[in-house]
């Protein structure tokens, strides 16, 4: 696990400056504090530095390491045997070791035996369809100094990330974007469509970034960068659009049932391999246990292939609603592992600046808190984790997947009936101020009934539905969003599985939009703020395109999603884990800002300088802190949403230098 950073030119530009190669490079030293190297193709040619005018196109790759195979190897960047090809590479090839042996029989030699080596022989033998043979997280640039030609590539499910900015001459990349900001002279302009989207997702989807000019590799791309010409193009597709599995008489409703039966046990075969093949390391290994279906499953197969007790990790706050450690325990017990747990009491005051630095955009997602307090905690006793993230999207897990399983009985009923519920029956139906009861879920889901279905979903998820940024942006900021539909990215995604029922092609648009531009996002850069790297076996792309495959009914029976989950591994779950309600891993916003971040929430979005931004209404910001400090109503996300954008503004934007280091 790593950062990289670089840049590529045309023919007659100058080479990357090397101390700004170091200062891009310095600035990802949380992500790889082991080691750290550099390559300018300029350094390694024969031609005359007298002959700058004709000097040919090159680039320049920077490498931070954090060493988990090959400990003694494996210095980036790296190159094949002539040096003609050189990469800078972070994530980890799980089928490294079956990829070298083949290798090797077709004539490669290794000077080391780190997985990395081998991406570079893949490339010299297949060119940029050298990804369809990884398995694994990555993100890399291959420079190709016969061809002068850059390739940069990131893994399917988006666990790596990987940003960019392409000038006329000129292409810049990193693993996060304070580290392109270390070039002079960039602009730093926000993107209108990029903050329209942020208000709505909590985060800004790929391809977009904050900044215009910026931009996102998205999961499962690849980009060729070839006199001065950038071609992105897809070269994995989760598999949704291909169709269920086709069986006769596949009754998963019967545990009888032999074909169910038989994918139950192709479920268990892939979900061991992913697991056995994600414990290859030569650091200390544990795993993320929250005491949930997921996490336990994944420590139960770690458990059976290990010989020793897994040591796994989770904490907890002083407030009930967030604790899951009597769960974990629980897991713990029943598993045999090493359980380390910690009662945590957050300074929000103090992680802020850390999480607003780390996440180089606004990001609103308050359970990176807690992930990088788990994270800190996890990396004191192991430098890998395994974590159970991805089973939620690809197994039905989430409680608004009902919810669109409720709408679609609801879109079944005759017309008269459809519009009486949405004019009468949500409008009657008591409030409640907090923002996650049960009371107030349900008035949003009847309020939306009458929303076409995409859109429902998107109300329902968004933290800024269309009729809160109606009230909240000025005139002025519409305008220059213009056209541009917030729900687009959304949109898009539903459309990669078009003939499948609709709770499926919902669960399709997560793992393509919430799943990597939310939790891995999260996930990736917390758990890299302290240098430990974490592993997801159901995001193995074998056990991506298997899940995809599966009819709804496998996944959401009744009020209970992931049914094949519990009836495969049943024997790794203790009932009360199978039976628990799903426990968001968050913090107390609601508390927080009627409390100790009362102070912080008024001087910040109240102030003058915020107020006049030009984005939003003063007057719609004042009545939302309103609100919630009077306890009229929850606003908790939305003002999360609007303090991290605000924080981030001056620390990234008004700021006349981007700190390369995290603020004290």
């Amino acid at each position: 696990m790593c950062g990289i950073t670089g840049a590529a030119w045309t023919a007659g530009q100058p080479p990357m400056d090397i101390d700004i190669l170091r200062r891009m490079t310095t600035a990802l030293a949380h992500r790889g504090p082991d080691d750290c190297g550099y390559y300018r193709s300029t350094d390694h040619s024969n031609a005359s530095s007298e002959m700058s005018a004709a000097q040919p196109p090159g680039a320049a790759l920077g490498h931070r390491r954090l060493s988990i195979i090959d400990l003694g190897g494996g210095h980036q960047p790296l190159s094949n045997e002539d040096g003609t090809v050189w990469i800078a590479f972070n994530g980890e090839i799980y089928n490294y070791r079956e990829l070298q042996t083949d290798l090797e029989k077709r004539g490669h030699q290794f000077r080391t035996s780190c997985d990395t080596e081998a991406i570079v022989h893949l490339y010299e033998e297949y060119g940029p369809d050298c990804v369809t043979h990884l398995r694994g997280m990555f993100a890399f640039a291959i420079w190709d100094d016969r061809k002068k030609q850059l390739l940069l590539a990131r893994d399917r499910l988006g666990q790596k990330p990987l940003v960019y900015r392409h000038d006329p001459q000129r292409l810049l990349f990193g693993s996060e974007l304070k580290s392109l900001l270390q070039v002079p002279g960039l602009p730093r302009d926000i993107d209108p469509v990029a903050l329209n989207e942020y208000l709505t997702y909590q985060y800004v989807p790929a391809p977009r970034c904050m900044l215009a000019g910026f931009q996102k590799l998205p999961p499962g791309y690849l980009a060729i960068y070839h006199n001065g010409e950038l071609n992105v193009r897809r070269y994995w597709k989760p598999g949704y659009e291909q169709g269920e599995l086709q069986r006769a008489g596949l009754d998963f409703s019967n545990p009888e049932n032999a074909p169910a039966q038989e994918i139950r046990e192709q479920l268990r075969t892939v979900l061991t391999e992913a697991v056995r093949l994600r414990m290859r390391s030569d650091v200390p290994l544990g795993a993320f246990l929250s005491g949930g279906v997921d996490s336990t499953i994944i420590v139960g197969l770690m458990q059976k292939l290990s010989e020793r007790p897994v040591q796994t990790f989770s904490i907890g706050f002083p407030v009930k609603a967030f604790d899951e450690r009597a769960y974990a325990r629980e897991a713990a017990e029943h598993l045999g592992t090493e359980h380390h747990d910690a009662m945590v009491t957050p300074d929000a005051l103090k992680i802020l600046p850390r999480l607003i630095w780390q996440y180089d955009e606004p990001f609103s997602d308050s359970s990176a808190i807690p992930t990088m307090y788990l994270s800190e905690m996890t990396r004191q006793n192991v430098t890998v984790s395994l974590s159970g993230d991805g089973g939620d999207e690809l197994f039905a897990g989430y409680d608004r997947y009902k919810a669109v399983r409720i709408a679609e009985w609801f879109d079944g009923l005759p017309r008269p009936l459809q519009k009486m519920a949405t004019l009468k029956l949500w409008q009657h139906f008591p409030a409640s101020v907090r923002q996650k009861s049960r009371r107030r879920r349900l008035k949003r889901l009847l309020a939306a009934l009458g929303e076409p279905r995409e859109r429902r979903y998107l109300k329902w998820v968004s933290i800024f539905d269309d009729q809160r940024l109606a009230g909240l942006l000025t005139d002025d900021f519409r305008a220059a969003v213009g056209e541009a539909d917030a729900a687009a990215p959304l949109l898009r995604s539903y459309e990669e599985c078009p003939n499948r029922d609709f709770v499926t092609r919902t669960t399709c648009a997560d793992v393509l939009t919430y799943l990597p531009g939310d939790i891995l996002n999260k996930v990736d850069i917390a758990s890299m703020t302290y240098g430990l790297e974490c592993r997801s076996p159901f995001l193995d792309h074998h056990v991506t395109e298997f899940a995809a495959s599966l009819p709804i009914q496998a996944k959401l029976r009744g009020r209970q999603g992931k049914r094949i989950l519990l009836e495969t591994f049943g024997d790794l779950l203790p009932e009360s884990i199978q039976s628990r309600p799903k426990m968001g891993f968050g913090v107390p916003l609601d508390h927080w800002f009627r409390h100790e971040l009362k102070p912080m929430l008024q001087e910040t979005l109240l102030d003058g300088s915020a107020l006049n931004r030009g984005y939003f209404r003063p007057e719609a910001v004042e009545q939302l802190v309103k609100e919630h400090l009077d306890g009229q109503w929850d606003h908790s996300y939305r003002l999360w949403s609007l303090l991290c954008l605000e924080l981030w503004q001056r620390m990234f934007v008004d700021a006349s230098t981007v700190p390369d280091m995290a603020p004290a």
